[in-house]
């Protein structure tokens, strides 16, 4: 909750390596490990911040020229270079190596990294929503001790997703008994996400993406705006889903298949009771940086929260190449008058 004069020397860091598993399960690594995002947040921060970078002239379209790597020496050299504030910009960990940083006074853009590993395990975190009574999907954990016996309580067809995922990597829309356990074997065999697999019943409604912002102060159409608890971004519907799920955003640009909801949708009692349910999630994980749950309808109407990201895509349309690269985020920032630099200065004030 910080005011821009008060803004200190801050760098980006992007994800160098894949995080550790987790009790036998495995958070896949995006390729690059959000360099491309963390370059549009770093070129987008030097209009208007003080931004540390590896080299002095960093060239517009490479992405490495503008975030260091989330590793200690990578860190270290950031903070050798002046940076006072670290923008975590990479998947967190218990053990992350920013750790031995912020236990020196170094401040961060982020997430608190033991919350992370905690809430990144769809088990632990819709087994929370739904201790104080938020609506999540049926679901049933499937693992190699129970692939001979598990038991569905809801009916086909369901989505069958990893326990920490990123995105929609490895989420599968499945018909039948015969391709839920045929999806189980081929996902088991390549081992890419662990012993373990979530599956959950489909949701046949509109699905819609909400961004949940921390309490903080903000500037918001030019007047500073204290913010004292969680608030939602206005939500964004996604259209053009492909088998059942919503495209992977490296596939398809979000802004082809995704729209702010209208002024009257917006208002509508089921919106705000959907943005207060979410709100409450933040809450319940302790968010300290933006975090986006995905909610879908079902065949009544009613909405359910079955994805909450901790470390929500950060992409903006910020360096000339990449202006169509607005994420889900960046595109319920508009509503309320935000560009994306004003989107990432926002997040900046917020530091820790």
């Amino acid at each position: 909750m910080h005011k821009y004069e008060d803004l200190m020397k801050v760098a980006v860091v992007y994800q160098a390596a894949p995080a550790p598993e987790v009790n036998g399960i495995l958070k896949p690594m995006k390729l690059g490990g959000y360099a491309d995002s963390g370059a549009d947040i770093a070129y987008a921060l030097r209009q208007q911040a003080d931004v540390i970078l590896p080299v002095e002239i960093p060239g517009i379209a490479q992405d490495l020229d503008w975030v260091f790597p989330d590793t200690r020496d990578g860190i270290q050299k950031a903070v050798n270079k002046g940076a006072e504030i670290i923008w975590l910009n990479t998947v967190l960990y218990s053990q992350h190596p920013i750790r031995e940083f912020m236990d020196k006074g170094i401040s961060v853009v982020g997430q608190n990294p033991e919350n992370v590993e905690v809430y990144d395990d769809k088990i632990i975190t819709n087994q929370l929503l739904s201790d104080y009574d938020l609506p999540v999907p049926d679901s049933v954990i499937i693992t190699a001790e129970n692939v001979g016996s598990y038991r569905l309580d809801f009916s086909f067809p369901v989505v069958a997703k990893p326990i920490r995922g990123r995105g929609s990597q490895g989420v599968t829309f499945v018909k039948t008994e015969l391709q839920l356990r045929n999806t189980i074997a081929e996902m088991f065999s390549t081992k890419a996400y662990g012993d373990a697999l979530y599956v959950e019943a489909y949701l046949p409604g509109q699905e819609v993406t909400i961004t949940v912002m921390p309490p903080g102060n903000y500037q918001i159409n030019e007047k500073d705006v204290a913010k004292l608890n969680y608030w939602s971004l206005p939500p964004v519907r996604r259209f053009n889903h492909e088998n059942g799920i919503a495209p992977y955003n490296g596939t398809v640009a979000v802004i082809n298949n995704s729209e702010v909801l209208n002024d009257e949708e917006l208002r509508s009692e089921e919106m705000l009771q959907l943005c207060s349910f979410c709100e409450r999630a933040a809450a319940l994980v302790g968010a300290k940086a933006p975090i986006r749950i995905d909610c879908r309808a079902n065949h009544d109407g009613k909405y359910f929260l079955f994805d909450l990201n901790m470390k929500p895509n950060m992409t903006g349309a910020s360096r000339p190449h990449r202006q169509d690269q607005d994420s889900l985020s960046a595109l319920a920032a508009r509503k309320i008058g935000w560009d994306f630099n004003d989107l990432v200065m926002n997040m900046l004030r917020q530091y820790w």
